[in-house]
């Protein structure tokens, strides 16, 4: 595949807006002890809601914008083969894959989510693309790095196990490209669970905790430069930010980075590097849902 848009289309022109509201890989367990003032159905489809905020409040662009479908309902949300939900997530992940080659000239990819799986239709897809042109940066509280084989269950916490050829094959084996852990880094990590963390050294994965990224992003930076990549893609999971700042994702998760550093990291990377693939997830917006509880029922609503 080439590795440069068209040269008819700008680059705003050839970046596909990809609006994934998938939350069914978001561990039940999870949902319920992090959102408990929401009822748990409605809690687990937070991030849906999330999705539509964000693309409500992004400005316009010149280029396409994508829905990949959702099913709304409780279909597939049983643990198969140690995941949660896996017949949705097998579902939507084709369904991504189908939405995301309906669009061969976007040669960048704004996702805007759902849980953090959202992430590994397209960054396989930039990785097929581009290659070992191609690393990863994943911005988060955790590290995702779980298989079927962690006790816990939920894919959110699987998708770079997914995105580096690890875990379940009816996920993994739809995927067009999968890369080297040795091009993927975790930025802010520093809330994990013990039983799967080690995969993360295992497979090569660098890591970075928030106190690296604090005061400047020089060492992800000089880690990137090592990988010799020219096009990064960045996971952005709203939950790095401190929530003693805010709380914007599921996870409730203090002493992360703050807004200010996150902003200045991706800036960084940008500056240095071509930003080929960007997600935001993991957003809930609890005032908004709190609203709709408010104004349900009400006449004319």
């Amino acid at each position: 595949m080439s590795t440069q848009p068209p040269s008819s289309l700008s680059r705003d022109e050839a970046t596909l807006r990809l609006v994934w509201p998938q939350w069914q890989g978001g561990g039940l367990a999870s949902v319920t002890a992090f959102f408990p003032e929401q009822p748990v159905d409605r809690a687990r489809r937070g991030y849906a809601v999330g999705a539509a905020v964000l693309e409500a409040v992004l400005p316009e662009h010149a280029g396409p914008t994508a829905h990949v479908p959702v099913d709304m309902s409780d279909a597939g949300l049983e643990l198969v083969d140690g995941i949660e939900a896996k017949d949705a997530v097998v579902t939507g992940l084709g369904s991504a894959l189908r939405t995301l080659a309906q669009h061969p000239d976007a040669s960048r990819v704004l996702t805007l989510g759902g849980e953090c799986s959202v992430s590994v239709a397209p960054f396989s897809v930039l990785a097929d693309r581009y290659a070992d042109d191609l690393a990863v940066v994943w911005i988060d509280s955790h590290p995702d790095v779980g298989t079927p084989s962690s006790e816990y269950p939920g894919y959110h916490a699987m998708a770079v196990a997914a995105l580096t050829g690890h875990g379940d094959p009816d996920l993994v084996g739809q995927l067009p490209a999968v890369l080297p852990g040795c091009r993927v880094a975790l930025a802010g990590l520093h809330s994990w669970t013990d039983d799967d963390i080690g995969n993360a050294a295992e497979w090569g994965i660098s890591t970075f905790a928030p106190g690296d990224l604090r005061a400047s992003s020089d060492p992800l930076l000089a880690w990137l430069a090592g990988t010799g990549c020219s096009k990064v893609a960045i996971h952005l999971d709203v939950d790095v930010v401190d929530s003693e700042e805010a709380v914007l994702g599921l996870g409730i998760e203090p002493h992360g980075l703050t807004t200010t550093q996150v902003q200045r990291v991706v800036a960084d990377i940008a500056a240095r590097h071509d930003v080929v693939g960007l997600t935001i997830a993991e957003f809930i917006p609890r005032q908004v849902m709190q609203l709709q509880d408010l104004v349900d029922g009400m006449p004319l609503v």
